[in-house]
């Protein structure tokens, strides 16, 4: 994350907790499934944010691990998990290596949930393959479809987006720009097996008002670059979304895939 700057996320924790879209439990047992987790394994969630997929797997692994390099998603992660008040789980604020100094306990399983373009992907899974037990593996989960086609309201929600923040992708000090090699190609060039797998679609609905927290949840979204212009865009979205829409509530089909390096058992 080094060329974005450490403001990635910065003032965005508590939009990411209350408003990103939770994963289905499709995926939480799928995993659980595919890595035979019986609660005595330990797991490792990289870029966890405020860690609502972390905790979920509190009934199904030992120990379990959260590391983000921002401070302040793992001080909400923090919170939500005294809350919850479950679950062995240790939150670190740093990067990969920065863990492996102190920490030598195998993972096996560790999950990278819409996180891993941030990274140095081919870096990571170089440090991963000796912390991964054979049979064990590291799960790359997301929702990236380049070639989906927007919904009217969606392709309305975008226009005013882009029309208050611009035509580039702020990330950090930085403009965003998607990686040119697929997680598939980087993990099939590692030293893991590659195997790819799509859940089926499950529904999202949202709301004005979690459309807009869901924005400033992310890095290009951030309330900080709308400055004292905040209740101009926020009165635009709604009178543009409320035009699409009179209910004010807007569905989408989400398809999560999950490529999945897997770290092969040793033969003999």
């Amino acid at each position: 994350m080094n060329k974005y700057g450490n403001d990635l996320f910065k003032g965005s924790a508590g939009y990411y907790s209350k408003y990103r879209p939770m994963y289905p439990s499709s995926l939480v047992r799928f995993l659980v499934d595919a890595f035979s987790l019986n609660g005595e394994q330990n797991l490792l969630d990289i870029g966890c944010g405020t860690g609502q997929l972390t905790i979920r797997f509190s009934d199904w692994c030992h120990k379990l691990v959260g590391i983000d390099t921002e401070q302040e998603m793992i001080e909400e992660a923090k919170r939500l998990h005294q809350e919850i008040r479950m679950g062995q789980i240790q939150w670190f604020n740093g990067t990969l290596e920065e863990f492996k100094i102190n920490h030598h306990e195998p993972f096996h399983l560790v999950t990278i949930a819409k996180a891993f373009h941030w990274m140095d992907r081919e870096k990571v899974l170089e440090e991963l393959y000796d912390m991964i037990p054979p049979g064990g593996g590291v799960a790359i989960i997301d929702e990236y479809h380049p070639t989906k086609t927007l919904q009217p309201w969606q392709a309305r929600f975008h226009e005013v987006v882009k029309k208050w923040y611009g035509p580039d992708r702020r990330a950090g000090n930085s403009t965003y720009t998607h990686p040119v090699i697929t997680h598939e190609e980087v993990l099939s060039q590692s030293s893991f097996h590659l195997e790819v797998h799509t859940l089926p679609p499950h529904d999202i609905t949202w709301t004005i008002e979690s459309l807009l927290g869901n924005l400033y949840s992310t890095s290009y979204g951030s309330k900080r670059f709308l400055g004292e212009h905040v209740p101009l865009f926020e009165q635009e979205v709604k009178e543009a979304m409320l035009e699409v829409c009179e209910s004010g509530e807007y569905r989408e089909e989400s398809i999560v895939s999950v490529k999945i390096g897997r770290k092969k058992q040793v033969s003999g």
